[in-house]
């Protein structure tokens, strides 16, 4: 089957560890179903494993993609949940379960024609979602759903901070806080994309490092590095940051003093649970919140989806149809 995979691992240069072409498809373990891709979306995740960051080398060849949406074994429209983990060891959160990972890790990925998956990983697919908008959900916006509602707890009528707007979980948690009644406020390099933020709902928007107005109750963190200093100095007394990512680099100082003597919450945040993920389609029903799809590509033409979300020239998510 057509897929798009990992062959080998390069650190300094991703794209040439890729490959598009025919690969073997992966028998189903008992337990699991196949479904049949319609639409996959990519993620930063993918470029971390052709790194080498959360894949080994012995598991290669390896179908990338943990987001896809497409038809069960039954015919039924679904999205697929790309946490493999088990939540009863963990109180029903399969994210904290100490040998869960994400689909494209251990298991074959869903940038492919057909992808298997535990039977309980199957959500039903809304059907007022295209294919397209529903593969954007299982990574980025399951990511910031958990993040706004489950971690920093935000609630209508505080203001959050999200930094780097124009990736697919900053642009989820623009579009999901100001549903829920939150000022949003949002930084990023690019005039264009701040332009962006604000269409989408972003009631402010800011060069990265900018002086805000005030400070925030929360903190979306995706960044890193870059942004992580300038996260803490812009919450309040209390307030909490929530990281789920590092792109621009996972090493950065520590401002002890700070934390502790404005007891700022720093939080990390991973995926979301298949109770989360119903929740937020509901949400997302009751609001009339639809995701943000910067472009689309065949499957055959992954090379150049990559290529796009290598150079950061995006907003909102980048689509693989079959």
């Amino acid at each position: 089957m057509l897929a798009a995979y990992a062959a080998r691992l390069n650190n300094d240069d991703p794209l040439s560890a890729l490959e598009v072409g025919d690969i073997e498809a992966p028998a189903a373990p008992e337990g699991w179903v196949t479904v049949e891709v319609k639409a996959a979306s990519l993620n930063h995740h993918d470029l971390w494993s052709l790194r080498g960051v959360g894949l080994a080398e012995d598991k290669l060849p390896m179908i990338l993609g943990g987001d896809a949406a497409g038809i069960g074994p039954d015919g039924r429209e679904v999205i697929v949940h790309s946490v493999i983990g088990d939540g009863s060891k963990t109180g029903g959160d399969e994210t904290l379960d100490p040998k869960r990972s994400l689909l494209s890790e251990v298991y074959p990925g869903t940038l492919a024609e057909k992808v298997s998956v535990p039977a309980g990983n199957l959500i039903a697919k809304p059907a007022d979602l295209s294919w397209e908008e529903a593969a954007c959900l299982p990574t980025a916006w399951l990511t910031a759903y958990r993040m706004l509602f489950t971690k920093a707890q935000v609630q209508s009528g505080q203001t959050i901070l999200v930094q780097g707007a124009g990736g697919g979980v900053a642009t989820a948690a623009i579009a999901l806080a100001k549903a829920a009644g939150v000022t949003v406020w949002a930084t990023s390099r690019s005039e264009a994309k701040r332009a962006k933020a604000e269409e989408l709902g972003a009631d402010e928007t800011f060069e990265p490092g900018s002086r805000l107005p005030g400070r925030v109750d929360a903190v979306v963190e995706t960044v890193g590095d870059a942004t992580f200093g300038h996260s803490l100095k812009s919450v309040r007394p209390g307030g909490r940051v929530v990281v789920c990512g590092s792109t621009s680099g996972g090493v950065t100082p520590l401002e002890l003093q700070r934390l502790f003597f404005l007891q700022i919450e720093v939080l990390g945040s991973t995926m979301g649970t298949s109770v989360e993920f119903a929740a937020m389609l509901d949400f997302m029903a009751n609001n009339g919140v639809k995701p943000s799809i910067d472009s689309t590509f065949a499957l055959a033409d992954a090379r150049s989806a990559f290529a796009k979300l290598y150079d950061g020239d995006l907003f909102g998510k980048i689509i693989l149809t079959n």
